[in-house]
């Protein structure tokens, strides 16, 4: 696989294992993350499965769960 960047279609993303949450709705309407092999874990729309990935490190994914657990983003789902 080749390096992976933010934006990069997720299509590119060759072994990609993408795992949503089993919260998702039946549209579809979730995210979808994969880890890769460099260590970083990539992040897509379910909705549009060949479309732009987002890439980050798993100390990022780490922070982003952290907070949700937490209830930080609860404002965001309303």
């Amino acid at each position: 696989m080749r390096e992976a960047y933010n934006g990069m279609a997720a299509a590119d993303l060759d072994g990609a294992v993408w795992q949503k949450s089993r919260h998702s709705n039946s549209q579809g309407n979730c995210v979808e993350f994969a880890a890769l092999p460099g260590g970083e874990v990539a992040m897509r729309n379910s909705r549009y499965p060949d479309g732009p990935a987002l890439v980050y490190t798993r100390a990022e994914i780490a922070a982003m769960l952290l907070g949700a657990k937490d209830g930080e983003f609860d404002h965001l789902a309303v």
